[in-house]
């Protein structure tokens, strides 16, 4: 046995001791160099996920928008470039739409921008927007330049209306630019009632029912009238997650073994592995290293699953997307004052299971985008309180500003 000062002295842990150090080292460098990066214009912040548990496989993956990304980009040299790992995220923006409308239709025009405005369409109606002492032109323009849908209502009386017309010249206009659709809807008309230039154009007849505004609203959101594909007509089929298809079989096999996403939730030997995801040896090896980031492998032969796993594949195989589900929890965080910070009385706020919630706590947490307490008393949750901090209403700006 070595000594140091005449103390007992393990190399191999020392080693790992100063591998797991400059891990650290090197992860907050970039978190706060990266981290501190923000677009002017819309003010959002960079993610830095850190991956991989030691120096020599340790990968940075800086998530945001395009234009974000392109800033980052911008930041870092030539030689840094191959050591990040750089992944676009949607925007959570809602559709906007512009309800042109004649005075006699009024009753009309307010139960469709209340079905609208109740059905996550953010609606320009004119008593909402106008106010006294507006400038009612200055207003329109406003409505008109920002919607991505222009809806005008056309009855026997909206037709003869200037107002109207004049805003189905502009919305019109719009619609050539690319700048919006242009949706007209019709009321007690028929199609050869419209003008020339709209008879071409789908215009749906608003019903007693109310079927077609259900429609309008699924049109708008982009929701497919088309059927679903169906299921190939091969054994197996898995969807594309970027992975291969051993490594994606291997995810499913744990997504679906997991019973809380926690770490080592999920612990399976090699061979193990082999046959439940009917993969060669070698396919298997490849795949485990392919997944290296999500996965441990201990004495060479037992798999320990990460719950960051869980984060990246639940959404192809479970009812629930941990990403969208991370951006409500973080929201509640820092909007809702009462919102619980124990994950038993959030799964119970939210009616979700620790199986559901705790993928979306990791994500938060991989990303520091929330304060997390641990302790081995969390029971089926991967943490035993969690609250907000500046990093979380960042986090919660980036993802839906």
């Amino acid at each position: 046995m070595l000594l140091l000062n005449g103390k007992p002295f393990n190399q191999k842990d020392f080693e790992d001791s100063l591998n797991r150090a400059a891990t650290a080292s090197v992860a907050k460098h970039f978190r706060e160099r990266l981290g501190s990066v923000r677009h002017p214009d819309t003010g959002e912040f960079p993610t830095i996920v850190i991956e991989g548990d030691s120096i020599d496989d340790m990968g940075i993956r800086v998530e945001g928008s395009t234009e974000l990304l392109a800033l980052v980009r911008e930041r870092i040299s030539p030689e840094e470039t191959a050591m990040f790992s750089f992944k676009e995220t949607a925007k959570m923006d809602a559709p906007r739409a512009f309800l042109s409308y004649g005075e006699a239709d009024r009753d009309l025009a307010k139960t469709i921008a209340d079905r609208l405005q109740g059905a996550g369409i953010d609606t320009w109606w004119a008593e909402w927007e106008i106010g006294a002492g507006d400038s009612i032109r200055r207003k329109i323009d406003s409505g008109l330049r920002n919607c991505t849908h222009f809806i005008v209502l056309l009855t026997e009386s909206s037709l003869a209306s200037t107002w109207v017309n004049e805003e189905m010249d502009a919305g019109f206009m719009l619609k050539v630019g690319n700048q919006c659709r242009f949706i007209p809807l019709r009321w007690k008309l028929r199609p050869e009632d419209l003008p020339p230039t709209l008879q071409g154009m789908s215009s749906p007849e608003i019903d007693e029912r109310g079927n077609t505004l259900k429609q309008l609203v699924d049109d708008i959101h982009g929701i497919n009238k088309k059927p679903p594909l169906g299921q190939a007509p091969v054994a197996t089929t898995y969807p594309r997650t970027g992975y291969s298809p051993a490594a994606t079989a291997i995810a499913k096999l744990f997504v679906d073994a997991s019973e809380h996403a926690m770490y080592a939730d999920v612990q399976l030997k090699a061979a193990d592995v082999v046959q439940r995801a009917e993969l060669s040896l070698e396919d298997t090896e490849d795949a485990l290293h392919e997944l290296r980031h999500y996965l441990e492998v201990h004495c060479r032969d037992t798999v320990l699953v990460k719950s960051s796993l869980y984060t990246e594949f639940d959404k192809y195989w479970r009812d629930w997307n941990p990403i969208d589900d991370a951006l409500r929890l973080a929201a509640d965080l820092v909007n809702d004052p009462e919102m619980p910070h124990t994950p038993a009385e959030i799964a119970n706020r939210y009616k979700w299971s620790a199986r559901r919630l705790n993928p979306a706590i990791t994500y938060l947490k991989e990303r520091e985008a929330v304060e997390v307490r641990t302790s081995l008393g969390s029971g089926p949750f991967v943490v035993t309180a969690i609250g907000a901090n500046g990093a979380t209403r960042r986090f919660v700006k980036s993802r839906t500003a």
